[in-house]
């Protein structure tokens, strides 16, 4: 399944962010620590050009630590990008990060002026919580849904910056594949523009591959079953996803394994790891 979500004020998005970017001195993109590739959309790099970057690998406390200590090495060696791994709801460890941002500045860089900084981020990986966060007060709208910031806004916070928020955008070609899934997956495309028993079956997948123990102890099985497509099914027995006759309604057990892996039920997991995709190899 290919998946391909880009409407309308996505494209208006990449507009604005463009035209502002003259003015920023600091970009902070927000990614989801369970798929950092895939949740970094590849149209900033070109955006930003070399403007100093904070890469926050949010929604850390859902994801593997190993492996995103190996992610944040992954973006500390790219030129201009600082790495930071951050927990859902630390208010001081996302204050802290307006202080890292100090400390990147060019050295010539004038200090009265304040700092303009843009965060961007695709959608549902935690933006407008951060937001909120530095600000101190409820400006951005949250939800455990895509596409919640539709504009640009501009507001001044403490401490000389002004931040510049932005409407969560994607681009307009998901590829590899499995990057696409992974943004479904973990509910940064709505869900009524994919197919929930495909999103899991190609969940049940990666977790027979990387956390069996963890899908096994959750769901109380005891030994795994050899397809995806088996694992889907059992979960749906043991969940009581049953129609009548005794056949398993794999929507609903569908449903089931992913929301509860969006939901970090099953433990921390990382989707990816940095040099698996097709363009990271």
């Amino acid at each position: 399944m290919a998946i391909n979500w880009f409407p309308g004020h996505m494209n208006k998005a990449k507009r604005q962010i463009a035209k502002a970017m003259g003015q920023v001195n600091l970009v902070i993109e927000v990614l989801d620590a369970r798929m950092p590739h895939s949740s970094e959309n590849p149209l900033v790099t070109g955006l930003r050009q070399d403007t100093p970057c904070i890469k926050i690998l949010n929604k850390k406390d859902l994801a593997d630590p190993n492996i995103t200590a190996h992610w944040l090495s992954w973006f500390n060696a790219q030129p201009g990008t600082y790495a930071v791994a951050h927990e859902r709801l630390q208010p001081k460890a996302t204050k802290r990060i307006l202080n890292l941002g100090r400390k990147i500045m060019p050295a010539d860089r004038n200090t009265t002026k304040p700092i303009v900084a843009m965060i961007l981020g695709v959608p549902n990986v935690g933006k407008s919580t951060i937001i909120n966060t530095l600000i101190g007060r409820t400006l951005a709208k949250t939800g455990n849904i895509p596409a919640v910031t539709r504009r640009q806004q501009r507001i001044e916070l403490k401490g000389g910056y002004i931040l510049m928020d932005t409407p969560g955008f994607l681009w307009p070609r998901l590829d590899p594949p499995e990057c696409g899934l992974r943004l479904a997956l973990l509910g940064s495309i709505p869900d009524n523009v994919v197919v929930y028993e495909e999103l899991a079956v190609f969940a049940a997948q990666t977790l027979m591959a990387r956390y069996p123990d963890q899908v096994m102890a959750r769901y109380k099985i005891k030994e795994m079953p050899e397809t995806p497509e088996l694992l889907v099914e059992k979960i749906g027995m043991k969940r009581g996803c049953m129609r009548k006759g005794g056949i398993v309604d794999i929507q609903k057990a569908s449903e089931v394994l992913v929301k509860e892996l969006r939901a970090g039920l099953l433990g921390p997991v990382s989707l990816e790891r940095p040099g698996e995709a097709a363009d990271q190899v």
